[in-house]
């Protein structure tokens, strides 16, 4: 290898920018004094910030995932100088598989279990003149620094689990300081003064929300680390890959689900029912009949039959895609569009509902009266009204398309089977819960990934709810 070549998927592009859209959304948002008064409520909700920061930390694996690339080859002998750009790998990684290259590149046999030193069913080894037996072969990477893996294993584990610990106090050290002395800068106070509001949670954001959330992280992520450079700490799975690497991989695909269906979702969900509630007459009759009859169609069926006709496409033009790669990035991003074209009803129901009360307000009659155009209306007086609710909408929808991804990966009309997910891993586990006896890791590690993702999702979202529903209080 000579280098690589940066590749930016369709799903990274969107990524991106819509990240960038939240960014300019959050920063527009502090010219709104009541924007400002509902965030500084859910800044203040320790639950709010414990949920913010694990959802933050979760973003950055998917972000880190979603730093794709190819490896340049050596050119062979008797190319070319011209053409050795030509040569790239068709195998694309990303900076999450750079980063961790120590799990991703040590392969076993076949199944281990966690932190196990040897293969988790017997085999035929055949030993010295040819006798044969049947025993748990050890391990190729797992545990192989052990001598005497019987009697070293149980304190190698303490050792690094305490080192890991170690590590990880430290670095929870260093970002406390770090938020301590940002926070006396911005007040303006000594930094003992700064600590002790922060620890007494006393004014402004719940800090110490944060740093109890971090700690907790730092205290399970250090000795993971630390023992996942010699061992499998969530064992191996059918063909041997880590299976702590596989849910890391996981993260970015149900991000991209749980984001980018919104790309679909807002515009029709906002417009159709702006429309709807506010011109009435036979614009409403029609988009009315239009998501009545698409919530009368079993949405399971739906997305499976949209799912099958956009992979009949993606598999007779294979020249559209120069990697496999690409091809499951297409139809990961098929997936996202098929979800966001069954997701936007109920939102849209919401916002006719909103928009027929808006439109009887004074102030709007006042500028029906005074010859306002309906579209500055709409935009001026009604779309910013209806602002919280879209973004409690979106909140809470996010959760339920990761576990929606889940269940139709699960059934097979869900992400290309290539591409890692929450679901696949489940799918691919189900069948082992049958053996005897039961290989159960892979299953319990995507489901508390899954878990602390999908219930910090859901925290988050109430307490937004919370602070930007008018009625609430």
């Amino acid at each position: 290898m000579t280098g690589f070549e940066p590749l930016v998927l369709w799903t990274d592009l969107l990524l991106f920018g819509l990240l960038a859209c939240m960014a300019l959304a959050a920063w527009s948002a502090r010219r709104s004094e009541p924007m400002r008064d509902a965030w500084r409520r859910v800044g203040a909700s320790s639950v709010g910030m414990s949920a913010l920061t694990l959802l933050s930390l979760f973003l950055l694996v998917g972000v880190i995932d979603s730093l794709h690339y190819r490896e340049r080859l050596a050119p062979a002998a008797g190319t070319p100088a011209a053409d050795d750009r030509r040569q790239l790998s068709t195998e694309v990684r990303s900076a999450l598989d750079a980063l961790a290259a120590p799990l991703r590149t040590r392969v076993e046999k076949t199944y281990s279990a966690p932190l196990a030193y040897q293969l988790f069913s017997k085999q035929t080894v055949e030993g010295q003149g040819g006798t044969q037996s049947r025993e748990f072969p050890r391990l190729k990477f797992g545990g192989a620094n052990l001598k005497y893996p019987d009697e070293d294993q149980g304190g190698d584990i303490v050792g690094r689990a305490g080192m890991g610990l170690a590590m990880g106090a430290g670095a929870w050290l260093l970002v406390a300081a770090g938020l301590v002395g940002a926070v006396a800068a911005s007040r303006r106070v000594p930094f003992g003064a700064a600590w002790r509001a922060v620890w007494r949670g006393k004014g402004g954001p719940a800090w110490r929300a944060v740093l109890a959330t971090l700690g907790v992280v730092v205290a399970l992520v250090g000795p993971i680390a630390a023992l996942a450079m010699e061992y499998h700490v969530f064992g191996t799975d059918k063909v041997g890959q880590d299976v702590l690497f596989l849910t890391l991989k996981s993260i970015r695909t149900a991000l991209i689900i749980g984001t980018l269906t919104t790309l679909v979702t807002l515009p029709l969900a906002v417009a159709l029912g702006i429309l709807a509630g506010y011109l009435g007459g036979w614009v409403d009759d029609v988009i009315q009949y239009l998501y009545t009859v698409l919530n009368s169609i079993p949405g399971v069926l739906l997305i499976a039959a949209a799912v099958l006709m956009m992979q009949v496409v993606i598999d007779t033009h294979p020249q559209w895609f120069e990697t496999a790669a690409e091809r499951a990035d297409a139809r990961l991003l098929a997936l996202c569009l098929i979800l966001g074209m069954t997701s936007w009803t109920g939102l849209c129901r919401l916002l006719r509902g909103e928009t027929l009360k808006l439109r009887e307000l004074e102030y709007v009659q006042a500028a029906r009266a005074f010859g306002v155009s309906t579209a500055r209306i709409l935009a001026r007086h009604v779309l910013p009204n209806l602002m919280h609710l879209v973004l409690i909408a979106l909140v809470m929808d996010f959760s339920g398309l990761v576990l929606a991804e889940a269940v139709l990966s699960y059934v097979g009309i869900g992400v290309d089977p290539g591409t890692v997910s929450f679901g696949t891993m489940i799918n691919a586990a189900r069948m082992e819960l049958a053996r005897e006896p039961m290989v159960w890791w892979s299953l319990v590690a995507a489901f508390i990934f899954m878990f602390v993702l999908v219930l910090a999702a859901n925290l988050f979202a109430d307490v937004v709810r919370d602070a930007f529903d008018p009625r609430a209080g």
